[in-house]
């Protein structure tokens, strides 16, 4: 059996990403642990915030993971510009990018880590917390030699499923130009795995999230629909995730996490 850390911004990251993986491994017998980067509220620590940790442990149970592990970064926010760091915080954004990755490698070593699902180097659609998970877990793979498997969309399915129009509005504080140019290109992914039989698993660790299915953005009212739809469906939208292994030339997209690219 093997051990796999799934390495997160934000409570609601790892089922929206990972959230069918982590629990179809979890089903086959394999020691999944998430790991996530901002753990300390907005407003800093002691803020109102500490529901989200909550719905996060509800998530992972619900997805089956053993274990979460925080590495206590502040959520730096969607803006172009980062608040102030909070009192007693820093923002994840303004992370040192060693010491950071120091936290993260010293969970993989504890854990004999076989395994680290970590975000494109555009962090998806280009958040700034995203951008820099990719950065802390490229470099703790490198301080550990960890395999590393990077979550993301095809680029081109997200350009078929939103206009440019439609993608300018979907997360609020983005530009749609810089969400367009986000995510990793078809030819680059290595691994597509269907997740159709843990649909109800990931559904349900999404409707955990209350904070952020209850919120009044624009991504939060995709996400009540995604909450409100029959298992059946949901398993048709969101019954795919996707993985590109950073250096790898794949002839075939494998379904196998756990088999390096070829």
């Amino acid at each position: 059996m093997a051990t796999v850390v799934a390495f997160h911004a934000h409570p609601d990251d790892e089922v929206l990403l990972t959230g069918g993986t982590i629990a179809m491994l979890a089903a086959r017998g394999h020691r999944v642990v998430i790991v996530l980067a901002c753990s300390v509220p907005m407003g800093g620590p002691g803020t109102k915030g500490s529901e989200r940790l909550d719905q996060l442990s509800i998530s992972a149970e619900t997805l089956g993971a053993a274990r979460v592990v925080y590495l206590g970064y502040a959520d730096s926010g969607r803006g172009p510009i980062l608040y102030p760091d909070p009192p007693g915080g820093i923002r994840f954004a303004r992370a040192d990018l060693e010491e950071a990755a120091g936290r993260l490698a010293q969970v993989l070593r504890d854990e004999h880590a076989d395994l680290l699902l970590s975000y494109d180097p555009r962090g998806g659609y280009g958040h700034p917390d995203h951008v820099k998970v990719h950065q802390v877990g490229a470099r703790a793979a490198e301080l550990t030699g960890t395999r590393v498997l990077e979550a993301t969309v095809p680029r081109e399915l997200v350009g078929l499923l939103f206009t440019p129009a439609r993608l300018g509005r979907l997360v609020n504080g983005h530009h749609g130009k810089q969400i367009r140019a986000g995510f990793t290109p078809r030819d680059q992914i290595t691994h597509r795995v269907s997740v159709r039989r843990f649909a109800r698993a990931k559904q349900a660790a999404l409707a955990a999230h209350t904070s952020y299915t209850n919120s009044s953005g624009r991504s939060a009212r995709l996400a009540r629909v995604a909450v409100a739809m029959p298992v059946p469906l949901f398993a048709v939208a969101l019954g795919r995730e996707w993985f590109a292994e950073p250096g790898a030339t794949a002839t075939t997209v494998s379904r196998d996490l756990l088999r390096p690219a070829r």
